[in-house]
């Protein structure tokens, strides 16, 4: 019997559920392994020959590769998991949220100081709110899957 998921009509939101959990088991391994100093230099020495080790699936070692971290979202990875890509960059968590929003980060950092995007319109998909899916990088990208 399948679940009842009311929450999949928030307008550019993945909820990271158990089936996105098992989706992307091996991303996220992936993500953990890069706690370790030397396992980020051989990740950064040779990428491609380090996202083989793991079992991810060819569309989830191509969105790492390219730093397409709404794919990797899409694709069962969890922010959490996959803030250790960004670490490994040297890149800051609001750093990484701004490229995922289509914003500089001091643009993301504006809006979140200023209390973050508006619910109004925001609720589900089909309003007119500006977290909607054809305003959202990662809307687009989610149209492509067939949402």
């Amino acid at each position: 019997m399948a679940l009842v998921k009311p929450y999949l009509d928030v307008p550019g939101t993945t909820i990271f559920d158990a089936e996105q959990s098992r989706k992307g088991y091996w991303l996220n391994q992936f993500c953990m392994s890069l706690m370790k100093a030397d396992n980020r230099t051989r990740f950064k020495a040779n990428e491609r020959a380090y996202l083989d080790e793991w079992a991810m699936t060819e569309e989830q070692k191509l969105a790492v590769l390219a730093r397409d971290l709404n794919r990797c979202i899409a694709l069962g990875g969890n922010i959490y998991f996959l803030a250790k890509i960004g670490a490994t960059d040297g890149k800051s968590f609001q750093q990484m949220a701004g490229s995922m929003t289509g914003m500089s980060e001091e643009e993301y950092r504006d809006m979140m100081v200023k209390g973050g995007r508006s619910a109004d319109g925001n609720r589900v998909v089909g309003e007119g709110g500006d977290a909607q899916a054809h305003r959202q990088p990662q809307g687009r990208a989610g149209s492509r899957q067939g949402r």
